[in-house]
């Protein structure tokens, strides 16, 4: 294809490019490997955002067999490039993304028919996805970093204490979840706020992306700041769920970081992506500043303690 200017990835398999025609823009969206998530699901996703009037790329057009869709550009501009200029009011935009997020939480859309006309259901993010997903921590960072032995041993009470704290959640699962709800997703686009990377959208915990918004690896904030931002959130809830939404949002912030540790310590070793390596000691400190709030964490705490201490505590 002519015309087509490549743009920097993510973690996943596709590839972007900007296209330009004429003085108009739009992305190409390639993806070989896991393409019914990455291209049919992608765009069913979008177009539930669109139904319920949240800004998410349109498609302009599809060509399934050939590995990829064409998108709506959204421009450069991401939250996180704006949160990161100087003198920028930071308090002011993570308000504006609080808003997005309570409408994104009251999608009732569950189904959609794809580009290929198929109803698509978005799925149950259930305990077993929990557990699987956290299990990524001993799978990639374990395995690099233990002994077989002891490898073993520590996954075994690993499995079982995860088993545990998602036993332990106590809100519902049934709100839309985007699932990678963070400042560098977000884009600014005529003003508004757009919603990008929403391919992983499941029926879950309303905490999971406050979770992903608010304990953020790649944006780094104080615990005060981030303090102010949940208790926003909370502001927007009923009262009577507050001791719920604290307990369930710490609890996922947890398991999600042991999985992100996971998944860069993969990207490292199976796609040479080493630049997600250096994220991983903020990680380690997003989950030890998390993981001493809350009794329920105490045989975790142990477990890490014994076998990542030094990691654990920043050093």
């Amino acid at each position: 294809m002519k015309n087509l200017i490549k743009i920097k990835g993510d973690a996943s398999f596709r590839n972007f490019f900007r296209k330009k025609k004429n003085n108009n823009t739009s992305i190409i969206v390639f993806a070989k490997k896991e393409k019914f998530q990455n291209l049919l699901v992608y765009d069913a996703i979008n177009k539930i955002f669109n139904k319920n009037k949240i800004l998410a790329p349109k498609m302009y057009t599809e060509n399934y067999h050939q590995n990829y869709i064409e998108i709506q550009d959204f421009g450069k501009e991401t939250i996180f490039s704006k949160l990161n200029k100087k003198n920028n009011n930071k308090f002011n935009y993570y308000k504006k993304v609080i808003k997005l997020l309570n409408r994104i939480q009251s999608i009732k859309t569950k189904k959609i028919k794809n580009f290929k006309n198929k109803n698509y259901i978005i799925p149950k993010y259930d305990h077993k996805i929990l557990v699987k997903e956290a299990s990524l921590f001993c799978d990639w960072y374990v395995k690099d970093n233990l002994s077989k032995l002891q490898k073993q041993k520590f996954s075994k009470q690993f499995k079982k204490i995860i088993k545990q704290l998602t036993f332990n959640l106590k809100l519902k699962n049934n709100i839309f979840v985007h699932r990678d709800f963070h400042v560098s997703n977000l884009m600014m686009f005529n003003n508004q706020i757009g919603v990008i990377d929403s391919q992983d959208a499941l029926i879950g915990n309303k905490t999971y992306d406050l979770a992903s918004l608010i304990d953020d690896v790649r944006f780094k904030t104080s615990k005060s700041f981030k303090k102010k931002i949940f208790n926003l959130y909370l502001k927007t809830q009923k009262k009577s769920e507050f001791i719920k939404i604290k307990n369930d949002f710490e609890i996922l912030s947890i398991l999600r970081n042991l999985k992100i540790i996971g998944i860069f310590t993969r990207l490292a070793i199976r796609d040479g992506k080493r630049n997600y390596l250096k994220l991983i000691p903020y990680t380690w400190k997003l989950i030890n500043m998390r993981i001493n709030e809350n009794k329920v964490f105490q045989d975790l705490s142990k477990l890490l303690n014994q076998n990542f201490k030094k990691k654990l505590n920043g050093n």
